[in-house]
């Protein structure tokens, strides 16, 4: 009898040790944070920067992998595709919360998408990391507590492109400020709305002469009739947002109908693909401006942090294996790779150390106290986030695009002053297509 009782305490003690480390075992296996990555791999969106975003993305999120995780929790990633479409994406970032049960959504190339799937992941109370999309329509007076953007916001883009036109007016066009035509023209998206209001603000405080601003549709097949409209104002400079295949539908159609100006400033998206760019414009993308965060391939390695160049150089060397042969390294892949660093090395070892883990509330409070000075990521900006209460909660404060310039086949920082590589050519010279020299 004692013999059966002693079996059966043993067996009772057996059982509860293996209970005990399987409850263990399932304790460790929960140490894992899932991130739900979504851009658009296909559609007019892919080839206008999207998938260049995605790479880059990937790229930093498979290198974190390869070292193990942060924080003892192992990485997963879940990707989806947009395809191009706002009510894809908003689909796919619930199915992601809801089905999949990722600890929070990553990526978001198209302002569009942005504004609305923010507004829906904030309703589900998950978080929310934007890598590229700038509508400040995103974040504006809606004061989201789940949403982050390292990113630069798109009226930010415009400003400083009438700011590079404002200060060169004279030296190079031989016009005051008030004598310069400018056009502004975009897509109809909330990433184009955002960025001509920037644009018109800023050509307002420099006293431009606005002789056109006029929206059109990113799927539009036919914009001569823009065109046209642009031949009768006469601009010395066109601001165009604009993704692709539009701007070389624009392109071709202004070359066809023999358009003239003195200089073309793009805002990113589209403009940032310089092998499509080119591809559509052939040797007029020669003098083109693209107003983007900084490339990190072109960022002054000097001024940043010394932990960064040789992320940079791992970036570089992984996109190369991706995309060879490519003349241009697009701002797109490292603007994502960048963006997505931040969050693996500040925000997620934070929310696990300081805040006890992964979910929503543990990376809000992590976001909300990161503190980077100027220099402080692979973009030269600083991180800092507007929190509760302000007008643009949740926005990077620090943040700040460049403007380069496309020289036979290179890039060049040409503004702000602080960042310069090289002056800017204004106005195009004879050899382009486009002159009005």
């Amino acid at each position: 009898m004692l013999k059966r009782k002693a079996v059966r305490l043993l067996g009772g003690v057996v059982a509860a040790v293996a209970a005990l480390g399987m409850a263990v075992s399932a304790q460790a296996q929960e140490k894992k944070i899932k991130i739900g990555v979504i851009y658009d791999l296909t559609g007019p969106l892919a080839g206008g920067g999207s998938e260049l975003q995605y790479v880059g993305a990937k790229i930093m999120i498979d290198n974190f992998i390869k070292q193990g995780g942060v924080e003892g929790y192992k990485i997963e990633a879940i990707y989806a595709d947009a395809q191009s479409k706002p009510d894809v994406a908003i689909n796919e970032a619930v199915r992601l919360i809801e089905q999949e049960k990722v600890n929070l959504v990553l990526g978001f190339f198209s302002s569009a998408q942005c504004v609305p799937v923010a507004a829906r992941v904030e309703q589900l109370k998950n978080f929310m990391w934007i890598t590229t999309c700038i509508s400040t329509a995103v974040v504006e007076n809606k004061n989201l507590k789940y949403v982050f953007r390292p990113q630069a916001s798109g009226q930010q883009f415009g400003l400083m492109a009438a700011d590079m036109i404002e200060k060169n007016a004279k030296a190079k066009f031989g016009k005051e400020p008030k004598d310069m035509r400018v056009a502004i023209i975009h897509e109809d998206g909330s990433y184009g709305v955002d960025v001509a209001k920037g644009n018109e603000a800023g050509s307002k405080k420099a006293g431009f002469n606005i002789v056109l601003k006029e929206g059109y549709s990113a799927t539009a097949p036919d914009l001569s009739s823009l065109v046209t409209k642009l031949k009768r104002a006469r601009p010395d400079v066109i601001f165009h947002t604009g993704y692709n295949p539009d701007i070389t539908l624009f392109a071709r159609q202004a070359r066809e109908q023999g358009l003239k100006f003195g200089a073309l400033v793009g805002h990113g998206a589209g403009y940032g693909v310089y092998e499509k760019l080119k591809e559509g414009m052939g040797s007029d993308v020669n003098y083109v401006f693209n107003i983007d965060p900084i490339s990190i391939w072109l960022a002054n390695q000097s001024a940043l942090d010394p932990k960064l160049p040789p992320v940079i150089k791992m970036v570089g060397e992984e996109f190369d294996k991706v995309k060879p042969g490519v003349a241009i390294r697009s701002a797109h892949v490292g603007m994502a790779a960048s963006n997505s660093y931040v969050f693996f090395t500040e925000v997620l070892p934070r929310a696990i150390k300081k805040y006890g883990g992964v979910d929503p509330e543990a990376l809000r409070k992590a976001a909300l106290e990161v503190d980077l000075p100027e220099g402080g990521t692979m973009l030269g900006f600083g991180v800092k986030f507007a929190g509760e209460g302000s007008p643009i909660a949740g926005q990077n404060e620090r943040s700040f695009p460049v403007i380069i310039q496309y020289v036979d086949d290179k890039s060049y920082v040409v503004w702000p002053k602080s960042q310069q590589q090289r002056e800017p050519v204004l106005p195009l010279p004879k050899t382009s297509g486009f002159s009005n020299q």
